[in-house]
């Protein structure tokens, strides 16, 4: 019966894993251009590109403080926006924020803060040691422990779920003397280069009025363990992708927080990844991408028959191809396959056309068979 109950839970939590919070509502990941990747340098101006339907604010969040500020408090305004770049697995995040008392000269937790949660594939879960309770500590009624195996300390079971399948940056508005946020959980050098970066701008003094101005960027993992980096796995970011994410606002201006201010309807969701908000890695708006771009991938598909599959990725309008695989033969297919008679460092072209006019590129030696 305890075997069975245990499992019982396994499987409840595992059904519940993908779902996510506000089905009605998909947010937009906004897709810098290569050549325009925002500077971590708590200037704004990278930014102005962000079209205004991207930018998240007070207005789509709940407080949940206790108790609860007067209705029409103002004191607190707050913007934020979210990009990523194609090719590289990593979340840019712009942090704007006016507030009547910025709260910091605490060396510890009692800060103004902007808490971010990423689940980077969207697999959902428990990412605190809090939310598995049920599983490693006797249950509520007191009749069986629901941990699966005594052998199991509760320090190794705490270190093995702590942070390391999403995670949650505890950050620091402003960051005085201390890191610029706190990873919640076992990974904490995810919060250090080259795998994080941040930088802020303010010019108000604790207690004082004024605007804050964040800048950063945080790497995603599907595991990061307390173990270090070697073993990591980091969230594979592509268009259309949807990804877990949210945030919280703790607004202080005394002992207790003023504002709780939380994207996810759920406050635990600060360390529960199936109460996170859908987010969507969005393309390249349509004024950003070029009209016409010829690019192409190759995987080879049997190497015994030096037997090739090429694929188109050009971007525009495009009306015909041509492909020049270096050994003297041709295609004009979008995604052609070709078997080359001999070993070889071969240089490859495509070539495309469309409305736009012609576009080539060709890869020096890139497709190399023995």
């Amino acid at each position: 019966m305890k075997s069975a109950r245990f499992f019982l839970l396994l499987f409840l939590g595992a059904a519940a894993a993908f779902a996510l919070e506000k089905p009605e509502r998909t947010y937009q990941v906004f897709q810098f251009p290569a050549d325009k990747i925002p500077r971590i340098d708590g200037d704004t101006s990278d930014w102005a590109m962000v079209p205004e339907s991207y930018v998240v604010g007070k207005d789509q969040l709940t407080n949940d403080s206790k108790p609860p500020p007067a209705a029409g408090d103002k004191s607190l305004a707050v913007r934020v926006r979210v990009g990523w770049v194609k090719g590289l697995n990593r979340l840019y995040f712009l942090y704007e924020a006016e507030d009547d008392f910025w709260d910091f000269a605490d060396p510890g937790l009692h800060n103004d803060t902007f808490e971010i949660i990423v689940d980077g594939d969207a697999s959902g879960g428990a990412l605190i040691d809090k939310g598995h309770k049920e599983f490693w500590t006797p249950d509520r009624v007191g009749e069986s422990a629901a941990r699966p195996d005594d052998r199991i300390s509760l320090d190794e079971a705490h270190w093995a779920i702590h942070g390391v399948s999403a995670q949650n940056y505890h950050i620091f508005t402003p960051a005085v003397n201390k890191d610029w946020t706190m990873a919640w959980g076992a990974p904490t050098w995810t919060k250090e280069l080259p795998w994080a970066n941040s930088a802020q701008s303010f010019s108000f003094k604790h207690g004082e009025s004024g605007k804050y101005v964040l800048e950063f960027w945080i790497t995603p993992f599907d595991y990061a363990g307390p173990e270090g980096p070697q073993r990591a796995v980091e969230s594979v970011l592509r268009e259309n992708k949807i990804i877990g994410l949210s945030w919280i606002v703790i607004d202080y201006d005394g002992p207790s927080p003023r504002g709780f201010w939380m994207l996810s309807p759920k406050r635990t969701s600060y360390g529960h990844a199936s109460e996170l908000c859908a987010f969507r890695l969005m393309p390249l708006e349509p004024a950003l991408q070029p009209k016409l771009g010829a690019q192409w991938t190759w995987t080879v598909v049997d190497l015994d028959r030096r037997l090739v599959a090429f694929k188109d990725l050009s971007v525009g309008t495009i009306t015909a191809w041509k492909w020049d695989f270096g050994d003297g033969a041709t295609s004009p297919e979008q995604h052609p396959q070709h078997a080359y008679a001999k070993p070889g460092n071969y240089v490859v072209v495509l070539d495309v056309t469309g409305p736009a006019g012609p576009a080539r590129r060709s890869k020096v030696w890139d497709v190399q068979l023995r």
